[in-house]
């Protein structure tokens, strides 16, 4: 836990009771800093008051006498209508933050690697801890992946914490500054939170300021409003601005293709062989860990060394069983179209899961994969309207449940690859779980729990 009592003196309000911010709750009654928590949900508030913590309803707050507002992420604060609390706090001039903010206070003497992005994020970030920790370096790892911030430990000088960070953390910073600003990526997503694309842009933009002379700015520049994003960085005098770029060679940056990587001065590395990384967006990852771990003046052959020791994240194309030379891949983390085609550009000969809660656009976006699906199976509240847009371009089956899908996936590619042929069955919904499952975290367990459970099934990863 992070000692906030640099703080003392200070008065907080925290509004939302889920991870971060019981976190935050944790933390400053440690440090006897007075605070009140409020949730929307009553059943959170009494577990919240039940295990200690002191509930009062903030519409009776006196604001003057508040330092801050500490939000949890996922409450909107502006738009598409801030939260009466919000509100509250930000008529009375008051700071509307989150516990990435109180940790930066706090750890003042350590170091930040911030990563961002629409996709990649958790993977990159879990990369990079992953290399600095089997380098022999101090390094804490979380933000919106894994722990809270104020759940990591403390760093003296010199030791680097590793945040994903999303369009909502980035929104809510008043002094955070990363040393190493990692940006991945942008495609058009949370438009309910921040209006449109240029808002949403602006808000992940948050991650580059504050940085100064000597801090470094890598950029993955494949795509417009990123491209946009690194020439504005590049014109900010003494940050070291290095390009990310597919495919071709870019000048003072880092390129990747097929698993190779090239660096600046012309260094490559062929990790094209490491099965938790594959296709080209995660070597678009790899490369900004490799841009980021250079930085930090990680040696080559540690970082290399990294790469290929990495045990991969779950529910991201995680490997979870093999029957035959059939594999068996739980990707439930790709809710949306775009993070399904990742997966899909990554294989051929698929057996391809998907539905749930569909995203603006269903599948139609992924039409240009087609070509390697060998049959669908679709499930979830999402059935008619992907097989209207899957209608006489792949084959589909209506299969309602995910246990049905998987059964049916299984005895399909069992049959078709009797003859030698190697395939993947891939749970890669392009849809949010919550119309059967609590969340893409319970959808995914379960899929690697009845994949394993397939006669003859070799269990492939982490034994989770």
């Amino acid at each position: 836990m992070i000692d906030l009592g640099i703080l003392k003196g200070s008065s907080f309000v925290v509004l939302g009771l889920a991870r971060s911010g019981l976190a935050t709750m944790r933390a400053l009654q440690a440090a006897g800093i007075d605070c009140i928590a409020w949730d929307d949900s009553e059943a959170s508030r009494a577990a919240a008051a039940a295990s200690g913590l002191p509930v009062a309803d903030p519409s009776a707050v006196d604001w003057s006498r508040i330092t801050a507002l500490v939000i949890s992420p996922g409450i909107p604060s502006t738009f598409p209508e801030p939260h009466p609390v919000a509100a509250a706090a930000r008529a009375a001039g008051r700071p509307i933050i989150c516990d990435v903010e109180l940790l930066a206070r706090a750890q003042a003497g350590a170091r930040f690697v911030a990563i961002t992005g629409t996709n990649g994020k958790s993977t990159t970030t879990a990369l990079i801890g992953h290399i600095l920790a089997a380098a022999g370096l101090r390094c804490e790892v979380g933000g919106n992946i894994g722990r809270g911030a104020l759940d990591l430990a403390p760093l003296s000088g010199g030791g680097l914490y590793v945040l994903e960070l999303s369009s909502y953390q980035l929104e809510l910073l008043e002094t955070f500054r990363a040393h190493v600003a990692i940006w991945l990526n942008i495609t058009p997503d949370h438009i309910d939170r921040h209006g449109d694309l240029t808002g949403y842009v602006a808000a992940k933009r948050n991650i580059f300021a504050r940085q100064v002379p000597g801090d470094c700015a890598i950029v993955g520049v494949d795509d417009e409003p990123s491209r946009d994003t690194f020439e504005q960085v590049e014109r900010r005098a003494g940050i070291a601005a290095i390009p990310v770029k597919l495919e071709t060679p870019v000048a003072g940056g880092v390129s990747y293709r097929a698993g190779l990587l090239v660096d600046a001065d012309g260094y490559s590395v062929d990790f094209s062989d490491v099965p938790t990384l594959p296709g080209d967006h995660n070597a678009q990852n790899a490369a900004c860990a490799w841009a980021a771990c250079r930085w930090l003046d990680v040696p080559r052959e540690l970082i290399v060394s990294g790469l290929r020791s990495y045990p991969g994240l779950p529910h991201r194309q995680e490997q979870v069983a093999a029957v035959g030379t059939v594999v068996y891949v739980n990707d439930s983390k790709a809710t949306n179209a775009d993070a399904t085609a990742r997966a899909l550009s990554s294989y051929r000969d698929i057996y391809w899961i998907l539905g749930g809660q569909a995203k603006e656009g269903g599948v139609a976006p992924l039409a240009p994969w087609f070509d390697r699906i060998r049959h669908a199976f679709l499930i979830g509240e999402a059935t008619e309207l992907f097989a209207g847009q899957l209608a006489g371009r792949i084959s589909f089956s209506r299969c309602g449940d995910l246990q049905s899908a998987l059964d049916a996936a299984h005895a399909l590619a069992q049959s078709e690859a009797a003859g030698g042929g190697s395939a993947v069955v891939l749970l890669s919904p392009a849809c949010a779980s919550w119309d059967q499952w609590k969340s893409y975290e319970h959808r995914g367990d379960a899929f690697r729990s009845m994949a394993r459970a397939l006669p003859g099934a070799q269990i492939l990863g982490r034994a989770a």
